[in-house]
């Protein structure tokens, strides 16, 4: 049986949190179940355009198992709507702003989703912004990022 590799982007505001710890989660959490799939992170804006994720987001990844120092920032692009099977927004902000841009744009019509709506149970919910909060926060986020990206990739 032939697999279709799925492709996957996640988005959060500047591309050095959020995202790119779902990215890192998503690749090792879709390799130890075999899943051909592909993820790739980008941002709302190009602040932080080509710059390492934040030390702190990868410090709390890398206690945990995931390697994301050699991710760097980008913005989201418009190839990116065909690019993509889902394109997923870290929060309730993101979800709008990414629907606002694919119809103003009338780009590809791919599926936006916020990650915590593939969770079991949290659906809704916001992964929050850890960036302005100390270690605690980083670890939050990520615990909901894992119960998100387990969820997509189940069910995916």
């Amino acid at each position: 049986m032939n697999r279709r590799t799925v492709s996957v982007l996640f988005v959060c505001t500047g591309n050095i949190c959020r995202s790119p710890m779902a990215q890192g989660v998503a690749e090792i959490m879709a390799a130890k179940l075999n899943k051909p799939m592909m993820f790739d992170s980008a941002g709302t804006g190009d602040w932080h355009a080509g710059e390492a994720p934040d030390p702190r987001a990868v410090e709390a990844a890398a206690r945990r198992g995931y390697d994301i120092a050699d991710q760097r920032a980008r913005a989201l692009s418009d190839e990116d709507f065909a690019r993509f099977d889902h394109i997923i927004g870290m929060d309730a902000g993101h979800k709008r702003w990414l629907v606002t841009a694919r119809d103003v744009r009338r780009l590809e019509d791919r599926p936006v989703s916020m990650l915590m709506d593939w969770s079991v149970g949290l659906a809704g919910r916001d992964v929050p912004d850890p960036y302005y909060g100390d270690e605690a926060a980083f670890e939050h986020a990520l615990d909901l990022i894992e119960k998100g990206v387990d969820g997509l990739i189940r069910r995916v």
